[in-house]
């Protein structure tokens, strides 16, 4: 047996408990990983609310959890990319999402879910790698959605230097992988955040910070660039207040939608308007990049509160009903 966070049916973070389950072994194609540590994620809520049973529903008792990072303890048959002992990290998807999985990585990454001791992945994904001896495993596990979702986003934004890009969001999980890599294109970010997280999107690279609490952020960013921005990354509008804070794109100006729900580009007043919705997505060779990134500076840990996983459950309360700036981090073994 082991620890881990289960639901037994769909619900908010509250429904969410510590538990002792049974051990997942591996079968063909898959590695067993003792977790060092999982980082927390808002899919993994989106998954538990129900918003998706019709298309993926959930086989109960369920185990949350996706980006880690651990040791590999078994190998299945079959399996000959990793070995036991090998330090690994990446992102799994819940088994039930396997349809959907596929826009994650190709072949899918699933898992029995990262939030517990142990937890089984498919072994031939590009979602999972090894872990390099620099980098440590807590800032390894924190690294895949948001740093994958980065790489997507300035894949599709094809930003160049010198460009006025809005970030919204720019303090949250993601935006702790955006906004660096935005920098370091040497793009000009604009940063909405709270006033209280100015000093920390500023050391991320935003060359400036808007407080969306006391300033309305459309007509703040019109009066500092009165012809609008070359390009808005949005991290976590909702589809109406999106569609409002468009008006700060210029003409011909694109706007790339990371945050769900996404609306559709028709629902947009604006002909001119490029209008992308952005997903993770895992290429050969990605996290390996971020791992060299990550090491390299480029990509700061963004951890900011850590719990044991006896308290995981409490994380994702917390997610919903506290401030986060950057990650939370469940730790379920020693992290190096």
């Amino acid at each position: 047996m082991m620890r881990a966070v289960v639901a037994k049916q769909y619900g908010p973070p509250e429904v969410l408990t510590v538990e002792d389950v049974p051990v997942p072994w591996p079968g063909p194609g898959q590695i067993q990983v003792r977790i060092r540590a999982a980082a927390i994620n808002p899919a993994d809520l989106r998954t538990l609310s129900g918003v998706l049973r019709e298309p993926a529903p959930l086989t109960f008792p369920h185990v949350p959890g996706s980006d880690f990072a651990g040791t590999v303890t078994q190998v299945g048959p079959d399996v000959t990319r990793f070995t036991q002992g090998e330090e690994v990290f990446g992102v799994g998807l819940p088994r039930a999402t396997a349809t959907m999985a596929t826009m994650l990585s190709t072949p899918p990454s699933l898992t029995t879910g990262a939030m517990a001791e142990y937890a089984v992945f498919e072994a031939d994904t590009p979602a999972i790698t090894r872990r390099p001896d620099g980098l440590a495993a807590d800032h390894a596990a924190s690294l895949p959605i948001p740093g994958l979702t980065a790489l997507a986003v300035l894949r599709e934004g094809r930003f160049q230097a010198g460009e006025r890009i809005l970030v919204t969001g720019a303090a949250g999980g993601v935006g702790g992988a955006v906004v660096p890599l935005l920098a370091a294109a040497k793009v000009h970010v604009i940063a909405a955040a709270l006033a209280e997280d100015d000093h920390y999107v500023r050391d991320l690279g935003a060359a400036e910070v808007i407080d969306y609490r006391t300033a309305d952020t459309v007509a703040e960013t019109l009066r500092r660039h009165p012809g609008g921005v070359d390009a808005m990354v949005n991290l976590a509008l909702p589809g109406p207040a999106l569609i409002e804070m468009s008006h700060v794109i210029k003409p011909g100006g694109r706007l790339l939608n990371v945050a769900f729900p996404s609306p559709e580009p028709s629902a947009f007043d604006r002909a001119d308007l490029m209008v992308r919705t952005v997903y993770s997505n895992a290429r050969p060779g990605d996290l390996d990049q971020l791992a060299a990134q990550a090491m390299a500076g480029t990509l700061p840990s963004t951890i900011s509160r850590r719990y044991p996983l006896q308290e995981a459950a409490r994380a994702y309360v917390d997610l919903v009903h506290t401030h986060v700036r950057g990650k939370l981090l469940v730790t379920a073994h020693d992290t190096d």
